[in-house]
């Protein structure tokens, strides 16, 4: 049996050291960040793809982290972690390419099936297509927060979705967008 990579839990992250072990999870599916000599992973992809067999995910004392000891470390790093996960999950399991929408203040950019990521210039399909904030069903936000995001979204020629996560991890997806009369 084949040698699962390793990747080291790093405060609110996961690293994959070494650029042959990097490569080779980045190339899975466009997972993580890629660097000269290792690929960061956020906590949502590290247990992705934990739970996928691809990835066995060790503290800095070296111990295996179990699915379950992973999920109850990132919570505590990331309150929202348990419906953004859930959503993550649901959008590659649906065959989209799903990066950390950080720099956009939303959860995640989402592209088209399909889609290779790549430097420099991108034709239409190879922009962010969607960019999605997941939340719990429960979730109260006010109108200009709402504002916010549509223009975000609008700023980058994506469309606006929150990600409505319910009791049974069932997932709803709203587009919000605005409409002029």
């Amino acid at each position: 049996m084949l040698k699962k990579p390793e990747g080291i839990f790093s405060e609110c992250e996961v690293i994959v050291w070494g650029e042959k072990e990097a490569q080779e999870v980045y190339n899975i599916g466009s997972y993580g960040k890629l660097k000269d000599d290792h690929l960061v992973l956020s906590l949502v992809e590290a247990l992705y793809l934990m739970e996928k067999g691809k990835l066995e995910v060790k503290d800095k004392r070296g111990s295996v982290f179990t699915k379950e000891r992973f999920f109850r470390k990132a919570v505590k790093v990331d309150r929202e972690f348990p419906f953004k996960y859930v959503v993550y999950r649901d959008l590659r399991e649906r065959g989209f390419l799903v990066r950390t929408g950080f720099k956009f203040g939303t959860h995640f950019r989402v592209y088209e099936r399909g889609v290779k990521l790549k430097k420099g210039p991108k034709s239409a399909k190879e922009h962010t297509k969607w960019i999605v904030h997941a939340v719990p069903e429960n979730y109260k936000c006010s109108f200009p927060e709402l504002s916010r995001a549509v223009r975000l979204a609008h700023n980058i020629r994506a469309r606006m979705l929150w990600a409505v996560v319910d009791e049974e991890d069932d997932v709803t997806y709203y587009k919000i967008e605005r409409i002029k009369p």
